[in-house]
Protein backbone atom coordinates (compact mmCIF):
# COMPACT_ATOMS: atom_id res chain seq x y z
CA UNK A 1 0.00 0.00 0.00
CA UNK A 2 2.80 2.33 1.24
CA UNK A 3 4.54 1.41 -2.62
CA UNK A 4 1.18 2.46 -4.31
CA UNK A 5 0.64 5.77 -2.19
CA UNK A 6 4.09 6.37 -3.44
CA UNK A 7 3.46 5.89 -7.01
CA UNK A 8 0.21 8.13 -7.24
CA UNK A 9 1.84 10.61 -5.37
CA UNK A 10 5.26 10.52 -7.86
CA UNK A 11 2.85 10.24 -11.09
CA UNK A 12 1.00 13.76 -9.87
CA UNK A 13 4.18 15.65 -9.45
CA UNK A 14 5.53 14.16 -13.32
CA UNK A 15 2.28 14.73 -14.92
CA UNK A 16 2.05 18.36 -13.12
CA UNK A 17 5.72 19.15 -13.94
CA UNK A 18 7.31 19.13 -10.84
CA UNK A 19 9.75 16.32 -10.98
CA UNK A 20 12.30 18.53 -12.90
CA UNK A 21 15.37 19.37 -10.95
CA UNK A 22 16.02 22.90 -9.93
CA UNK A 23 18.54 24.00 -11.51
CA UNK A 24 17.23 22.66 -15.15
CA UNK A 25 15.11 25.01 -16.96
CA UNK A 26 13.50 22.24 -19.54
CA UNK A 27 12.09 25.40 -21.92
CA UNK A 28 15.36 26.74 -22.68
CA UNK A 29 16.86 23.56 -24.32
CA UNK A 30 16.87 23.20 -27.77
CA UNK A 31 16.85 19.71 -30.06
CA UNK A 32 20.77 18.92 -30.71
CA UNK A 33 21.13 20.04 -34.27
CA UNK A 34 22.01 17.34 -36.65
CA UNK A 35 19.96 15.24 -38.84
CA UNK A 36 16.19 16.06 -39.19
CA UNK A 37 14.43 13.43 -36.84
CA UNK A 38 10.29 12.01 -38.00
CA UNK A 39 8.22 12.62 -34.93
CA UNK A 40 5.01 10.26 -35.08
CA UNK A 41 1.75 11.74 -34.64
CA UNK A 42 0.62 10.63 -30.84
CA UNK A 43 -2.14 7.73 -30.33
CA UNK A 44 -5.27 9.29 -28.96
CA UNK A 45 -8.22 7.49 -28.09
CA UNK A 46 -10.26 6.16 -31.24
CA UNK A 47 -7.55 5.16 -33.12
CA UNK A 48 -6.26 1.91 -34.88
CA UNK A 49 -3.50 -0.18 -33.38
CA UNK A 50 -1.97 -3.09 -35.08
CA UNK A 51 -0.58 -5.80 -32.99
CA UNK A 52 2.28 -7.75 -34.83
CA UNK A 53 5.54 -9.95 -33.83
CA UNK A 54 8.46 -9.67 -36.25
CA UNK A 55 10.55 -11.80 -34.46
CA UNK A 56 9.37 -14.90 -32.34
CA UNK A 57 6.27 -17.35 -32.57
CA UNK A 58 4.05 -16.62 -30.04
CA UNK A 59 3.01 -19.90 -28.48
CA UNK A 60 0.74 -19.21 -25.80
CA UNK A 61 -2.30 -17.27 -27.88
CA UNK A 62 -3.79 -16.57 -24.80
CA UNK A 63 -1.89 -13.24 -24.31
CA UNK A 64 -3.09 -12.09 -27.49
CA UNK A 65 -6.24 -11.41 -26.36
CA UNK A 66 -5.51 -10.36 -22.88
CA UNK A 67 -2.61 -7.55 -24.64
CA UNK A 68 -5.79 -6.88 -27.65
CA UNK A 69 -8.02 -6.02 -23.98
CA UNK A 70 -5.02 -4.04 -22.34
CA UNK A 71 -5.14 -1.69 -25.39
CA UNK A 72 -8.13 -1.56 -25.56
CA UNK A 73 -8.31 -0.13 -22.38
CA UNK A 74 -6.68 2.75 -23.44
CA UNK A 75 -9.67 3.67 -26.19
CA UNK A 76 -7.41 2.01 -28.88
CA UNK A 77 -9.15 -0.23 -32.04
CA UNK A 78 -7.24 -3.43 -32.55
CA UNK A 79 -5.91 -4.89 -35.84
CA UNK A 80 -4.17 -8.47 -35.22
CA UNK A 81 -1.63 -8.74 -37.40
CA UNK A 82 -1.43 -12.54 -39.04
CA UNK A 83 2.03 -12.96 -37.63
CA UNK A 84 0.71 -13.69 -34.35
CA UNK A 85 -0.82 -16.75 -35.38
CA UNK A 86 1.83 -18.25 -37.73
CA UNK A 87 4.85 -20.83 -36.99
CA UNK A 88 8.12 -20.66 -38.94
CA UNK A 89 10.23 -22.78 -36.24
CA UNK A 90 11.06 -20.34 -33.87
CA UNK A 91 9.82 -17.47 -35.86
CA UNK A 92 6.49 -15.63 -36.53
CA UNK A 93 6.57 -16.58 -40.01
CA UNK A 94 9.27 -16.55 -42.89
CA UNK A 95 11.11 -13.51 -42.80
CA UNK A 96 10.16 -12.15 -45.95
CA UNK A 97 6.80 -13.06 -44.20
CA UNK A 98 6.93 -10.77 -41.25
CA UNK A 99 9.10 -8.47 -43.48
CA UNK A 100 5.96 -8.00 -45.34
CA UNK A 101 3.50 -7.63 -42.67
CA UNK A 102 5.58 -5.00 -41.22
CA UNK A 103 5.74 -3.13 -44.27
CA UNK A 104 2.15 -2.90 -44.84
CA UNK A 105 1.24 -1.73 -41.36
CA UNK A 106 3.58 1.06 -41.94
CA UNK A 107 1.91 1.70 -45.39
CA UNK A 108 -1.65 1.36 -44.44
CA UNK A 109 -2.74 4.40 -43.58
CA UNK A 110 -5.71 3.51 -41.19
CA UNK A 111 -3.05 1.78 -38.85
CA UNK A 112 -1.47 4.80 -36.12
CA UNK A 113 0.39 2.61 -34.14
CA UNK A 114 2.54 -0.59 -34.23
CA UNK A 115 2.99 -2.32 -31.28
CA UNK A 116 5.20 -5.74 -30.97
CA UNK A 117 4.01 -9.18 -29.68
CA UNK A 118 7.09 -9.78 -28.39
CA UNK A 119 10.83 -10.33 -28.51
CA UNK A 120 12.91 -13.17 -28.58
CA UNK A 121 14.94 -13.32 -31.78
CA UNK A 122 14.50 -12.61 -35.89
CA UNK A 123 13.99 -8.70 -35.90
CA UNK A 124 17.50 -8.14 -37.55
CA UNK A 125 16.78 -10.79 -40.32
CA UNK A 126 14.46 -8.28 -41.90
CA UNK A 127 16.36 -5.21 -41.97
CA UNK A 128 17.48 -5.64 -45.75
CA UNK A 129 13.80 -6.79 -46.32
CA UNK A 130 12.00 -3.76 -44.60
CA UNK A 131 10.84 -0.72 -47.10
CA UNK A 132 12.55 2.36 -45.41
CA UNK A 133 11.05 4.80 -48.17
CA UNK A 134 7.54 3.79 -47.16
CA UNK A 135 8.35 3.83 -43.33
CA UNK A 136 9.78 7.39 -43.88
CA UNK A 137 6.64 8.59 -45.54
CA UNK A 138 4.17 7.04 -43.52
CA UNK A 139 5.60 7.56 -39.87
CA UNK A 140 4.13 6.30 -36.85
CA UNK A 141 4.60 5.43 -33.21
CA UNK A 142 6.39 1.61 -33.22
CA UNK A 143 6.48 0.16 -29.91
CA UNK A 144 9.03 -3.19 -28.36
CA UNK A 145 11.61 -3.82 -26.01
CA UNK A 146 14.42 -6.76 -26.08
CA UNK A 147 14.80 -8.39 -29.77
CA UNK A 148 12.95 -5.57 -30.73
CA UNK A 149 16.19 -2.91 -30.36
CA UNK A 150 16.91 -3.77 -33.44
CA UNK A 151 14.12 -2.27 -35.31
CA UNK A 152 14.06 0.61 -33.03
CA UNK A 153 17.35 1.65 -33.37
CA UNK A 154 17.50 0.86 -37.63
CA UNK A 155 14.90 2.16 -38.39
CA UNK A 156 15.44 5.53 -36.89
CA UNK A 157 19.20 5.48 -38.71
CA UNK A 158 17.60 4.84 -41.56
CA UNK A 159 15.30 7.14 -41.50
CA UNK A 160 14.73 9.25 -38.39
CA UNK A 161 12.03 8.00 -37.04
CA UNK A 162 11.61 8.71 -33.51
CA UNK A 163 10.71 4.85 -32.16
CA UNK A 164 9.79 3.73 -28.84
CA UNK A 165 11.48 1.64 -26.47
CA UNK A 166 8.53 -0.07 -24.56
CA UNK A 167 6.27 -3.52 -23.21
CA UNK A 168 5.55 -5.49 -25.79
CA UNK A 169 2.57 -7.92 -25.19
CA UNK A 170 3.64 -10.47 -23.13
CA UNK A 171 5.25 -8.23 -20.74
CA UNK A 172 3.29 -6.51 -17.72
CA UNK A 173 1.21 -3.84 -18.33
CA UNK A 174 1.16 -2.64 -14.59
CA UNK A 175 -0.24 1.19 -13.07
CA UNK A 176 3.43 2.39 -13.64
CA UNK A 177 3.83 0.84 -17.23
CA UNK A 178 0.74 2.33 -18.30
CA UNK A 179 1.04 5.43 -16.67
CA UNK A 180 4.62 6.05 -18.31
CA UNK A 181 3.32 5.01 -21.77
CA UNK A 182 0.71 7.48 -21.68
CA UNK A 183 2.85 10.12 -20.37
CA UNK A 184 4.80 10.00 -23.83
CA UNK A 185 2.58 8.68 -26.23
CA UNK A 186 -0.50 9.78 -26.01
CA UNK A 187 0.09 12.87 -23.67
CA UNK A 188 3.00 14.24 -25.50
CA UNK A 189 4.61 15.32 -21.94
CA UNK A 190 8.24 16.64 -21.75
CA UNK A 191 8.30 14.47 -18.90
CA UNK A 192 10.73 13.03 -16.08
CA UNK A 193 11.32 9.16 -15.73
CA UNK A 194 10.19 8.20 -12.56
CA UNK A 195 12.54 6.23 -10.14
CA UNK A 196 9.83 2.99 -9.97
CA UNK A 197 7.75 2.42 -6.32
CA UNK A 198 9.97 -0.56 -4.97
CA UNK A 199 12.58 0.46 -2.90
CA UNK A 200 14.77 -1.60 -4.78
CA UNK A 201 14.11 0.85 -7.46
CA UNK A 202 16.92 3.23 -5.78
CA UNK A 203 19.84 3.94 -8.68
CA UNK A 204 22.96 3.83 -8.25
CA UNK A 205 25.89 6.76 -9.10
CA UNK A 206 28.85 5.53 -11.34
CA UNK A 207 30.25 8.78 -12.74
CA UNK A 208 28.43 11.89 -11.26
CA UNK A 209 27.15 15.25 -13.50
CA UNK A 210 24.52 15.81 -15.87
CA UNK A 211 24.70 15.30 -19.57
CA UNK A 212 22.29 15.89 -22.09
CA UNK A 213 22.24 14.11 -25.54
CA UNK A 214 20.03 11.92 -28.06
CA UNK A 215 18.66 9.30 -26.67
CA UNK A 216 19.55 5.69 -28.05
CA UNK A 217 19.72 2.76 -26.85
CA UNK A 218 18.06 -1.18 -25.74
CA UNK A 219 18.86 -4.09 -25.08
CA UNK A 220 22.70 -4.89 -25.12
CA UNK A 221 23.25 -7.88 -26.58
CA UNK A 222 21.15 -6.61 -29.88
CA UNK A 223 22.96 -3.29 -29.89
CA UNK A 224 26.54 -4.93 -29.77
CA UNK A 225 25.05 -7.57 -32.23
CA UNK A 226 24.70 -4.79 -34.68
CA UNK A 227 27.86 -3.46 -34.79
CA UNK A 228 29.88 -3.48 -37.78
CA UNK A 229 26.40 -2.85 -40.07
CA UNK A 230 24.74 -0.79 -41.93
CA UNK A 231 21.98 0.07 -39.68
CA UNK A 232 23.36 2.06 -36.88
CA UNK A 233 23.35 5.51 -36.08
CA UNK A 234 26.16 8.58 -35.60
CA UNK A 235 26.83 7.79 -31.18
CA UNK A 236 28.26 11.03 -31.04
CA UNK A 237 26.76 13.09 -28.57
CA UNK A 238 23.86 10.45 -27.74
CA UNK A 239 22.80 9.10 -24.13
CA UNK A 240 23.37 5.47 -24.54
CA UNK A 241 21.01 3.59 -22.51
CA UNK A 242 21.36 -0.29 -21.78
CA UNK A 243 19.33 -3.22 -20.16
CA UNK A 244 19.75 -7.08 -20.29
CA UNK A 245 18.54 -10.23 -19.05
CA UNK A 246 19.92 -13.44 -18.53
CA UNK A 247 23.81 -12.47 -18.79
CA UNK A 248 26.84 -13.40 -16.62
CA UNK A 249 29.03 -10.90 -16.28
CA UNK A 250 31.61 -12.21 -18.37
CA UNK A 251 29.50 -11.73 -21.42
CA UNK A 252 28.25 -8.33 -20.33
CA UNK A 253 32.10 -7.55 -20.62
CA UNK A 254 32.70 -8.99 -23.73
CA UNK A 255 29.59 -6.84 -25.22
CA UNK A 256 30.67 -3.84 -23.43
CA UNK A 257 34.29 -4.21 -24.81
CA UNK A 258 33.08 -4.86 -28.27
CA UNK A 259 31.01 -1.10 -28.02
CA UNK A 260 34.18 0.12 -26.55
CA UNK A 261 36.02 -0.85 -29.44
CA UNK A 262 33.64 -0.14 -32.33
CA UNK A 263 33.98 3.59 -31.03
CA UNK A 264 30.49 3.62 -29.49
CA UNK A 265 31.44 4.04 -25.63
CA UNK A 266 34.48 6.45 -26.90
CA UNK A 267 31.61 8.86 -28.41
CA UNK A 268 28.28 9.21 -25.86
CA UNK A 269 27.64 12.25 -23.01
CA UNK A 270 25.91 10.09 -20.50
CA UNK A 271 25.33 6.66 -20.03
CA UNK A 272 21.88 4.74 -18.45
CA UNK A 273 22.21 1.26 -17.64
CA UNK A 274 18.52 -0.08 -16.88
CA UNK A 275 18.17 -3.40 -15.18
CA UNK A 276 20.25 -6.17 -15.59
CA UNK A 277 18.10 -9.03 -14.67
CA UNK A 278 19.89 -12.92 -13.71
CA UNK A 279 23.38 -11.40 -14.24
CA UNK A 280 24.99 -13.38 -11.48
CA UNK A 281 28.31 -15.67 -12.50
CA UNK A 282 27.78 -19.20 -12.16
CA UNK A 283 30.52 -19.53 -10.20
CA UNK A 284 30.96 -16.15 -8.62
CA UNK A 285 33.69 -17.33 -7.04
CA UNK A 286 35.81 -17.23 -9.77
CA UNK A 287 34.25 -14.19 -11.67
CA UNK A 288 33.64 -10.12 -11.42
CA UNK A 289 30.22 -9.14 -10.30
CA UNK A 290 28.38 -7.23 -12.60
CA UNK A 291 28.83 -4.03 -11.29
CA UNK A 292 32.21 -4.54 -11.28
CA UNK A 293 31.99 -4.82 -14.76
CA UNK A 294 30.29 -2.50 -15.17
CA UNK A 295 32.03 0.33 -13.17
CA UNK A 296 35.38 -1.41 -15.03
CA UNK A 297 34.54 -0.18 -18.35
CA UNK A 298 32.03 3.16 -18.15
CA UNK A 299 33.67 4.65 -14.58
CA UNK A 300 37.14 5.59 -17.44
CA UNK A 301 34.61 7.34 -19.25
CA UNK A 302 34.42 10.06 -16.97
CA UNK A 303 30.73 10.70 -18.49
CA UNK A 304 27.55 11.53 -15.66
CA UNK A 305 26.23 7.53 -15.94
CA UNK A 306 23.94 5.77 -13.60
CA UNK A 307 22.27 1.98 -13.16
CA UNK A 308 19.14 1.33 -12.25
CA UNK A 309 16.98 3.10 -14.56
CA UNK A 310 13.57 1.53 -14.82
CA UNK A 311 13.53 -0.50 -18.31
CA UNK A 312 14.41 -4.00 -19.03
CA UNK A 313 13.07 -7.25 -18.22
CA UNK A 314 11.21 -6.02 -15.19
CA UNK A 315 7.54 -5.44 -14.21
CA UNK A 316 7.81 -1.63 -13.73
CA UNK A 317 8.87 -0.37 -17.31
CA UNK A 318 9.28 3.24 -18.95
CA UNK A 319 8.49 4.10 -22.37
CA UNK A 320 11.32 5.86 -23.96
CA UNK A 321 11.84 7.26 -27.22
CA UNK A 322 14.79 6.51 -29.19
CA UNK A 323 16.33 10.05 -31.00
CA UNK A 324 14.72 12.39 -28.28
CA UNK A 325 16.93 15.01 -26.01
CA UNK A 326 16.89 14.24 -22.96
CA UNK A 327 19.07 14.91 -19.88
CA UNK A 328 20.57 12.66 -16.92
CA UNK A 329 21.55 13.47 -13.64
CA UNK A 330 23.35 10.68 -12.79
CA UNK A 331 23.79 12.29 -9.24
CA UNK A 332 20.05 11.76 -8.24
CA UNK A 333 19.33 8.97 -10.81
CA UNK A 334 17.28 10.55 -12.88
CA UNK A 335 16.33 11.78 -16.03
CA UNK A 336 13.93 13.80 -18.25
CA UNK A 337 12.92 14.74 -21.84
CA UNK A 338 13.26 18.07 -22.53
CA UNK A 339 11.05 18.05 -26.18
CA UNK A 340 7.93 15.97 -26.92
CA UNK A 341 8.26 12.69 -28.39
CA UNK A 342 5.21 12.96 -30.89
CA UNK A 343 3.29 16.02 -32.37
Amino acid sequence: MDSRRKFIKTAGLVAGGLLLDSQLSIANIHPTPGKIRIKPKRLSKGDTIAITSPAGAVWDEKQIEIFSNILKDFGFNIVLGKTLTEKFGYFAGTDEFRAKELNDLFADPNIKGIFCMKGGWGSARLLDKLDYEIISKNPKVLVGFSDITTLLISIFAKTGLVTFHGPVGNSGWNEFTSFMFKNVIMDAAETAFMIGPDVNDMPYTINPGKATGILMGGNLTVVASLMGSLYLPDWKNKILFLEETKEEPYSIDRMLTQLKLAGVLGNISGFVFGKCVKCDAEEPNKAFKFMEVLEQHIKPLGIPAFYGAMTGHIENKLTIPLGIEATINADKGTWYLNEAAVV
